[in-house]
């Protein structure tokens, strides 16, 4: 595993006497005899003479509003506390000391802000989107009482959680359909649950380009364009959009931070407006009950359908995500202007649709094909595109296993249950595969025991990444401004925030750059800290970057 430099250039730093003794700790890790950790990685005193300390956690600014590092758990997958083989809320109970241990000053957790549970809620299937019952927790994942505990510990840790809330449809068995099921079979057209699901007799025209499903024993089709399993709920009846409001208000009285919505664009299918008009409304009572709601949204398109949704709440980013997207293209040497100027123009374009609009980045997630699979951590490719989008603006997404580089993805079987595996802790968890994986031995290079106590590990290296991206605020939200240079390989963006300005610089290639901040307007500028395959030096405002390396600059 080749190692990567990992330094942290700090203003004020207590020098710690003997700060080149074997025997002291950064984050855990025994440091060498010449002040290093066994990563390359450095702590600087102000005078330059390397120093230990607690490293940027010590530095770390709480974080109070949304704009977190979110870490998404395919909940069955995960963490098995019972030894069933299935992950559930127990297992991420027992595993939150890794993701957020409540003590930035330790240095040894992941240090994420927010959780992303995917459906917990009754269902027949493994992955849980088509809900049997809003009101249940699966068995198999635990009870009420489970999620009420790993609320509260999150809460403890100043950690937000939000549940995958599927709305656009719901499962087969669930009992609104059960009872829609009986009234078409009765026709009593006077029953409440008569309406509740969209459906097309066989005497009308059925819409083409929408898939239905007979309902036995009727002249009637249901609507059911993901699967004729997953029915969908008609939002043209008040007492649906009640039903789906009542679920989600009982979840925030539990204490529910928020929501991510899955299928976001398909209320309405095919009609943006009235489906964006839908979540306006729903948004409006749900901030009425709670002002400062996580919510973000899957919709799935390009940034003109998105737009559509950004007045009423944030959406996931699928132009930066996934194999073709910017993030992968830029981390393998793409040109780093092209990135920014697009974060640029993204945020600038929403942020005025709604109080809280802010970019929601990501690389991979449980529909795609896993990055470790495209972006190799031998090649600093995988480090690289994690400093794209987590040091940057808004609230970046991290699925889980990302950090020890898991592989996954659909290959010849094409299942999304090879891009949801389990977990490789390799401390004896029984946590198995989910139903339906095909997917081969190769997944991992390393498992989370064999990384947490190695210090040059793709999991250090998100560790100090979130690190460095807490110690400067400005970063997540800050004003965004890009900075363009001459070399498109070389590039970043400035930030201010409170009468405060960092700028971000990546260099995404395999040789070493240097270039002039001056370039870029930037007169004045000090070290922050730098993180990537290399190394950071700044002489007046020439900056000489490493291969596959990012630094933080504070400028004047």
């Amino acid at each position: 595993m080749k190692k990567c430099a990992i330094a942290l250039v700090l203003a004020v730093l207590m020098l710690v006497s003997g700060c080149t003794g074997g025997e002291n700790q950064d984050d855990g890790v025994p440091l060498g005899g010449d002040g290093r950790d066994k990563t390359g990685a450095y702590l600087l005193a102000a005078n330059g003479e390397a120093v230990i300390d607690g490293g940027a956690a010590k530095n770390a600014v709480e974080t109070t509003d949304n704009y977190r590092v979110f870490y998404e758990i395919f909940v069955g997958s995960f963490s098995d506390s019972d030894g069933d083989g299935t992950g559930d809320l127990k297992g991420i109970i027992n595993r939150m000391d890794y993701l957020n241990d409540g003590d930035d000053s330790s240095g040894l957790s992941l240090g994420v802000e927010g959780i992303w549970l995917t459906p917990i809620f009754k269902s027949s299937s493994y992955h849980k989107y088509d809900v049997d019952d809003y009101y249940q927790i699966d068995p198999a994942f635990g009870t009420e009482d489970d999620l009420k505990q790993l609320i509260d510990i999150c809460h403890e840790r100043n950690v937000k959680i939000i549940l995958d809330l599927v709305l656009n449809h719901t499962g087969t068995n669930n009992p609104w359909f059960n009872a829609f099921k009986a009234a078409h079979i009765s026709g009593d057209t006077s029953d409440p649950y008569y309406d509740f699901y969209t459906y097309y007799s066989e005497d009308d025209v059925i819409p083409t380009g929408r898939a239905f499903t007979k309902l036995s024993g009727t002249k009637d089709y249901y609507e059911c364009n993901f699967s004729g399993s997953m029915p969908e709920l008609n939002y043209d009846n008040e007492a649906v959009r009640q039903a789906v409001l009542d679920v989600a208000k009982y979840y925030l009285d539990l204490g529910i931070d928020g929501f991510r919505f899955d299928a976001a664009k398909y209320i309405y299918y095919g009609d943006n407006p009235r489906s964006a008009e839908f979540w306006q409304w729903y948004m409006d009572e749900l901030r009425a009950i709670k002002p400062d709601i996580y919510t973000v949204a899957e919709v799935w398109d390009s940034d003109g359908v998105t737009d559509c949704y950004y007045p009423a709440l944030n959406c996931f980013n699928f132009t930066t995500s996934q194999t073709s997207g910017l993030i992968a293209q830029t981390a393998q040497a793409g040109d780093v202007n092209q990135y920014t100027s697009y974060v640029e123009s993204y945020i600038k374009r929403v942020e005025p649709m709604n109080d809280g609009a802010m970019i929601v980045p990501f690389i991979a997630n449980h529909d795609t094909d896993r990055a470790a699979g495209y972006l190799t951590e031998a090649s600093g490719q995988m480090q690289m595109a994690a400093n794209l989008y987590i040091l940057s603006a808004g609230s970046p997404f991290i699925y889980y296993g990302e950090e020890i580089g898991l592989r996954g993805s659909r290959g010849g079987a094409n299942t999304d249950a090879n891009r949801r595996l389990k977990m490789e802790w390799g401390d004896g968890d029984k946590v198995s595969d989910p139903e339906g994986t095909s997917y081969g031995s190769s997944r991992v290079n390393a498992t989370v025991s064999e990384q947490i106590g190695d210090g040059g590990s793709l999991f250090s290296y998100y560790k100090k990444l979130i690190m460095i991206r807490k110690a400067n605020p400005a970063i997540a939200r800050g004003e965004y401004t890009a900075l363009k240079f001459s070399d498109t390989k070389v590039g970043g963006f400035k930030a201010e925030l409170d009468g405060k300005a960092v700028a971000v610089i990546h260099n995404t290639t395999n040789s070493e750059k240097t270039v002039d901040l001056a370039e870029a307007g930037i007169s004045s500028a000090s070290l922050n800290a730098y993180i990537g395959m290399g190394s950071a030096s700044l002489e007046g405002t020439v900056l000489t970057l490493s291969e596959k390396t990012s630094a933080v600059i504070d400028i004047g």
